[in-house]
Parts: C-alpha cells; structure tokens; sequence
C-alpha cells in the first residue's frame, strides 16, 4: 500500500515539475498531472532499459521521468489541438 501512494505522489511531482517546465497552458487536473506523471516515468524506464541504461526493475531517474512527461505533454497538446 505504501509503494502505491509514493507512486501516485512522484507521479504529482514529476507531473508539475512536466507542466511547469513546459511553455504553453495545459488544461489538466490534479488526477491527469498524476497520471502524466507516472507515464511519463513509465515511459522513460522502459526507454532506458531499451538502451542499456537502467537494469530490469531499476525504476527511472527523476530528470528521465520528467523529459518522458514533457514528451507525452507535447503528444498530448499534439492531439487535443487538432480535435
């Protein structure tokens, strides 16, 4: 239970440290920054045991889960602007 809730709050921070760092207004609340967050974090540990960064069950650094936020970010305003 514990591991759960220290998930749900890096996925807070490193979702608005995401859409602090990013230029432009995302609308999203307090539960899509969560889930940004954890994506993000997501995301840029399986790119980094793609390339031989981080071992299996090595979680992503901080800096990586951030650029994986900022990445879905831009997707994500990719997307919502021409819909």
């Amino acid at each position: 239970m514990l591991s759960f809730i220290g998930t749900i709050i890096v996925g807070l921070v490193v979702g608005l440290i995401a859409r602090a760092v990013k230029p432009g207004d995302d609308k999203m609340g307090l539960i899509m920054t969560i889930i940004l967050g954890i994506a993000g974090s997501l995301i840029a540990g399986y790119i980094g045991r793609a390339l031989g960064w981080y071992q299996p069950g090595q979680p992503a650094g901080w800096i990586a889960s951030v650029i994986g936020a900022i990445i879905l970010l831009v997707i994500y305003g990719l997307v919502r602007r021409r819909t």
